[in-house]
């Protein structure tokens, strides 16, 4: 039976008469319905955030810790709930899922703390006539655009510094992946968040949902997404003055020197690329392998590339989940096919599975002798493909980890310090892995060039969600 659930929008819970249906791409099924908001509930959704940000901005940090900790203890209580509706509608494995709902509440419980350490420091007055000070204060009421591949994980990135910095908050999920966090609006009402803090609408009709944007409500708008909707949403938001921090798209590359531990750069890469399904805003896109060591590299890739089976849930693993939708699916086969046709190796994968009748499966990719004008090394792939590219001592592996306009995340893999360190320091990303790749709440994330502006996690996120007043206060006549 089809679940149905509602929007939050001022402490009540909304409905309407026209439904968008969630689909699991696991098999293919409708499993539920959300609103399809409607214009008087855009309205209504900026006028109760204003109103919700006058009551929070007020309280203490003490005040919201309390709350926005209690919020986080209630998702934990409801853990497998929530857990299974998160596999449903992402179709992802039990442990991507673990993960996904898990950087929820450490999200949550890491940005009330670093709200204790905001720095407020004072400025030194050469006469010593004043004391100056920088006051940090919430920013305002924050739209947040939130993209299907991690919900939860996404959904953290915006709440936790934004709750913890006493801003409001109008959140749209994903319209393909919205019951989740639907969910957890349900909890946020009852660990008692404020009327109009927490806003958790759905909609995919932008001319609807286009005056969150517009509003001069509006703070501050954030997002996830591809960099093609990040700049229409900006374009349409620059009616006033608003902050933006946006995560756009990437295009990753993976430089592996001669000189690399290959199985470790094998494991490492292809766990990454095939995690939730490449559908990773940091997933390796662009593979430059030097010449001496290509064969080896292509080898074992192709070799662990198919140790993964296909399925969802708790199915055992190492395990690869499906596509989003049939859409998405499509499209990445039809880059892998154009591929070919212009003098790309296929290696394996490339189809959907002969035994996959249901859902939105495909299997696992590697394709070699890739060349850096096929459109593939070009665009985000955003699915289960390795595009493999070698280089020699012609090259210079750095400037084609550059050539490209995204600049998101990035991966070298040397055991030569003055390799790794020119990467470093050189390639143009948000993000440098050396010889392994990290992620985590306390390091700032976020792009260079057109894969965004602005960052998450870290504290460095939460200075996004305040302000900055210089006070000045005459102490000696």
């Amino acid at each position: 039976m089809a679940k149905t659930l509602r929007m939050l929008i001022g402490g009540e819970f909304h409905d309407t008469a026209d439904k968008i249906d969630v689909y699991n791409p696991a098999t293919g099924k409708v499993i539920g319905q959300v609103p399809q908001i409607e214009p008087d509930q855009v309205a209504l959704s900026l006028k109760v955030a204003q109103q919700g940000f006058t009551v929070w901005s007020a309280k203490s940090l003490a005040e919201r810790s309390e709350i926005i900790l209690r919020f986080a203890d209630l998702l934990e209580a409801n853990k497998a709930e929530i857990i299974d509706l998160l596999i449903e509608e992402t179709g992802k494995p039990a442990d991507n899922a673990d993960y996904d709902f898990g950087m929820l509440t450490t999200c949550l419980r890491f940005f009330v703390e670093e709200a204790k350490r905001t720095d407020q420091p004072t400025i030194t007055d050469p006469n010593g006539e004043f004391l100056h000070y920088v006051s940090r204060q919430p920013l305002g009421v924050v739209v947040g655009y939130l993209a299907w591949n991690f919900p939860l994980l996404n959904l953290g990135y915006k709440l936790g510094p934004a709750l913890a910095a006493g801003c409001s908050v109008i959140v749209k999920p994903s319209q393909m992946t919205p019951l989740a966090s639907l969910r957890c609006a349900e909890l946020a009402q009852e660990a008692g968040i404020p009327a109009g803090v927490l806003n958790v609408i759905t909609g995919d009709r932008f001319d609807v949902t286009d005056p969150l944007l517009t509003s001069d409500v509006t703070s501050m708008f954030t997002m996830i997404g591809s960099t093609k909707s990040g700049v229409n949403a900006m374009r349409t938001a620059s009616t006033s003055v608003k902050k933006f921090s946006v995560e756009l798209g990437g295009n990753a590359p993976v430089i592996v020197y001669p000189d690399a531990d290959i199985d470790k750069a094998v494991a490492d890469i292809v766990d990454l690329k095939l995690g939730n399904s490449g559908q990773v805003c940091v997933s390796p896109n662009r593979c430059y392998v030097h010449a001496s060591v290509y064969d080896e590299f292509l080898s074992k890739a192709v070799a662990r590339v198919q140790t993964f089976k296909l399925g969802s849930g708790s199915d055992e693993g190492p395990l690869m989940g499906p596509i989003i939708s049939a859409e998405a699916r499509d499209r990445i086969l039809d880059s892998v096919k154009r591929a070919q046709e212009q003098g790309a190796r296929l290696m394996t994968g490339g189809k959907i599975p002969a035994d996959q009748s249901d859902g939105y499966f495909m299997e696992p990719t590697v394709l070699a002798d890739v060349t850096t004008s096929m459109p593939i090394a070009c665009d985000e792939v955003f699915g289960p493909v390795l595009p493999v590219m070698k280089y020699d001592d012609s090259h210079d592996p750095v400037a084609l980890a550059n050539d490209n306009p995204f600049g998101l995340a990035a991966y070298v893999y040397t055991q030569n310090l003055n390799n790794a360190m020119r990467a470093a320091n050189e390639i143009q990303a948000g993000s440098v892995c050396i010889n392994r790749a990290h992620y985590s709440v306390q390091l700032p994330h976020g792009g260079l060039k057109q894969s965004g502006v602005g960052k998450d996690c870290s504290k460095y996120s939460l200075e996004e969600y305040l302000t900055l007043k210089r006070v000045s206060i005459l102490i000696h006549q």
